[in-house]
Protein backbone atom coordinates (compact mmCIF):
# COMPACT_ATOMS: atom_id res chain seq x y z
CA UNK A 1 0.00 0.00 0.00
CA UNK A 2 1.45 3.20 -0.93
CA UNK A 3 1.39 5.62 2.08
CA UNK A 4 3.41 8.67 0.34
CA UNK A 5 3.85 10.01 -2.69
CA UNK A 6 7.16 11.74 -4.23
CA UNK A 7 7.60 14.09 -6.55
CA UNK A 8 10.14 15.39 -9.04
CA UNK A 9 10.12 19.27 -9.18
CA UNK A 10 10.86 21.18 -12.13
CA UNK A 11 8.68 19.31 -14.92
CA UNK A 12 6.31 17.47 -13.31
CA UNK A 13 5.13 19.79 -10.06
CA UNK A 14 5.71 22.92 -11.59
CA UNK A 15 7.60 23.97 -15.26
CA UNK A 16 11.02 23.92 -15.60
CA UNK A 17 13.32 25.45 -13.27
CA UNK A 18 12.03 29.30 -12.48
CA UNK A 19 14.75 31.64 -11.76
CA UNK A 20 12.07 33.75 -9.62
CA UNK A 21 8.78 33.34 -7.74
CA UNK A 22 7.45 35.17 -10.04
CA UNK A 23 7.98 32.11 -12.70
CA UNK A 24 6.75 29.55 -10.56
CA UNK A 25 3.76 27.66 -12.59
CA UNK A 26 2.05 24.94 -11.15
CA UNK A 27 1.50 21.87 -13.55
CA UNK A 28 -2.20 21.04 -15.02
CA UNK A 29 -4.11 19.49 -11.64
CA UNK A 30 -1.18 19.60 -8.92
CA UNK A 31 -3.85 21.77 -6.87
CA UNK A 32 -5.98 18.48 -8.28
CA UNK A 33 -3.44 15.62 -7.10
CA UNK A 34 -2.36 17.28 -3.20
CA UNK A 35 -6.05 17.94 -2.04
CA UNK A 36 -6.84 14.19 -3.16
CA UNK A 37 -3.19 12.84 -1.25
CA UNK A 38 -4.22 15.10 1.54
CA UNK A 39 -8.05 13.95 2.08
CA UNK A 40 -6.63 10.54 2.24
CA UNK A 41 -4.11 11.45 4.63
CA UNK A 42 -0.80 10.57 2.52
CA UNK A 43 2.42 11.58 3.12
CA UNK A 44 3.65 14.17 0.24
CA UNK A 45 7.76 14.90 -0.63
CA UNK A 46 9.59 16.44 -3.30
CA UNK A 47 12.71 14.72 -5.01
CA UNK A 48 14.95 17.22 -7.03
CA UNK A 49 18.67 17.67 -7.94
CA UNK A 50 19.27 21.11 -7.64
CA UNK A 51 23.13 21.44 -8.18
CA UNK A 52 23.44 25.06 -9.17
CA UNK A 53 20.77 26.80 -7.47
CA UNK A 54 21.58 29.06 -4.69
CA UNK A 55 20.25 28.41 -0.99
CA UNK A 56 18.03 31.79 -0.69
CA UNK A 57 16.57 31.07 -4.26
CA UNK A 58 15.54 27.44 -3.66
CA UNK A 59 14.08 28.42 0.44
CA UNK A 60 12.02 31.62 -2.17
CA UNK A 61 10.77 28.88 -4.67
CA UNK A 62 9.94 26.29 -2.58
CA UNK A 63 8.15 28.77 -0.46
CA UNK A 64 6.37 29.66 -2.90
CA UNK A 65 5.15 26.53 -4.43
CA UNK A 66 3.91 26.20 -0.82
CA UNK A 67 2.12 29.20 -0.50
CA UNK A 68 -0.11 27.80 -3.46
CA UNK A 69 0.02 24.01 -2.83
CA UNK A 70 0.31 24.00 1.49
CA UNK A 71 2.90 22.22 3.08
CA UNK A 72 5.30 19.26 2.20
CA UNK A 73 6.17 16.51 4.38
CA UNK A 74 9.67 16.69 2.91
CA UNK A 75 11.86 18.30 0.75
CA UNK A 76 14.89 16.13 -0.73
CA UNK A 77 17.14 17.83 -2.56
CA UNK A 78 20.75 16.27 -4.54
CA UNK A 79 23.05 19.28 -4.76
CA UNK A 80 25.91 17.72 -6.14
CA UNK A 81 27.07 18.24 -10.11
CA UNK A 82 26.72 14.95 -12.08
CA UNK A 83 29.94 14.53 -12.20
CA UNK A 84 30.37 14.18 -7.98
CA UNK A 85 28.63 10.58 -8.84
CA UNK A 86 27.19 10.98 -5.43
CA UNK A 87 24.21 8.49 -4.22
CA UNK A 88 21.40 10.90 -3.93
CA UNK A 89 21.30 12.13 -7.56
CA UNK A 90 18.72 10.45 -9.64
CA UNK A 91 18.52 8.08 -11.41
CA UNK A 92 20.35 6.96 -8.12
CA UNK A 93 18.11 5.92 -5.47
CA UNK A 94 19.79 7.93 -2.28
CA UNK A 95 16.70 10.83 -2.49
CA UNK A 96 14.01 8.10 -2.26
CA UNK A 97 15.78 6.08 0.38
CA UNK A 98 15.89 9.46 2.58
CA UNK A 99 11.94 10.15 2.08
CA UNK A 100 11.21 6.64 3.03
CA UNK A 101 13.70 6.72 6.32
CA UNK A 102 12.42 10.26 7.22
CA UNK A 103 8.78 9.58 6.77
CA UNK A 104 9.36 6.47 8.74
CA UNK A 105 8.54 3.81 5.94
CA UNK A 106 9.31 1.01 3.62
CA UNK A 107 10.07 2.12 -0.17
CA UNK A 108 7.87 0.15 -1.24
CA UNK A 109 5.30 2.12 0.61
CA UNK A 110 6.77 5.22 -1.82
CA UNK A 111 5.78 6.31 -5.03
CA UNK A 112 7.65 8.46 -6.84
CA UNK A 113 5.98 11.08 -9.93
CA UNK A 114 8.53 12.17 -12.38
CA UNK A 115 8.26 13.54 -15.79
CA UNK A 116 12.16 11.60 -17.55
CA UNK A 117 13.37 8.53 -17.13
CA UNK A 118 15.67 9.53 -14.63
CA UNK A 119 13.28 9.90 -11.65
CA UNK A 120 11.57 6.28 -13.02
CA UNK A 121 15.28 4.72 -12.18
CA UNK A 122 15.17 6.11 -8.89
CA UNK A 123 11.76 5.03 -7.34
CA UNK A 124 12.75 1.55 -8.99
CA UNK A 125 16.38 1.10 -7.57
CA UNK A 126 14.94 2.38 -4.50
CA UNK A 127 12.16 -0.38 -4.56
CA UNK A 128 9.32 2.41 -5.15
CA UNK A 129 6.29 2.38 -7.10
CA UNK A 130 6.76 5.07 -10.33
CA UNK A 131 4.45 6.61 -12.57
CA UNK A 132 6.12 8.68 -15.31
CA UNK A 133 3.88 12.04 -16.54
CA UNK A 134 5.47 12.95 -20.08
CA UNK A 135 6.27 16.64 -20.92
CA UNK A 136 7.73 17.64 -24.48
CA UNK A 137 10.87 16.92 -22.38
CA UNK A 138 10.43 13.29 -21.95
CA UNK A 139 12.09 11.00 -24.50
CA UNK A 140 10.09 8.18 -26.52
CA UNK A 141 12.03 5.10 -25.02
CA UNK A 142 11.53 6.98 -21.18
CA UNK A 143 7.95 6.85 -22.02
CA UNK A 144 8.10 2.96 -23.25
CA UNK A 145 9.72 1.43 -20.73
CA UNK A 146 8.00 3.12 -17.58
CA UNK A 147 6.56 0.60 -15.71
CA UNK A 148 3.11 3.68 -15.20
CA UNK A 149 2.32 6.74 -17.43
CA UNK A 150 -0.47 9.18 -16.86
CA UNK A 151 -1.07 12.23 -18.69
CA UNK A 152 -1.31 14.47 -15.66
CA UNK A 153 -0.59 14.93 -12.28
CA UNK A 154 -4.34 13.83 -10.83
CA UNK A 155 -4.69 10.92 -13.26
CA UNK A 156 -0.94 9.63 -11.85
CA UNK A 157 -1.92 10.42 -8.22
CA UNK A 158 -5.65 8.78 -8.60
CA UNK A 159 -4.08 5.51 -10.51
CA UNK A 160 -1.69 5.28 -7.29
CA UNK A 161 -4.22 5.33 -4.29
Amino acid sequence: MIRAVLFDRDGTLIADDPSHTRDVELMPYAREAFDLLRSRGMRVGVVTNQPAAHDDDLARVHGEIESRLGTFDGWFICRHAPAARCECRKPQPGLVLEAARTFGMEPRECAVIGDIGSDVEAAQRAGAQAVLVPTGKTLHPEIASAPAVSANLLEAVERLI
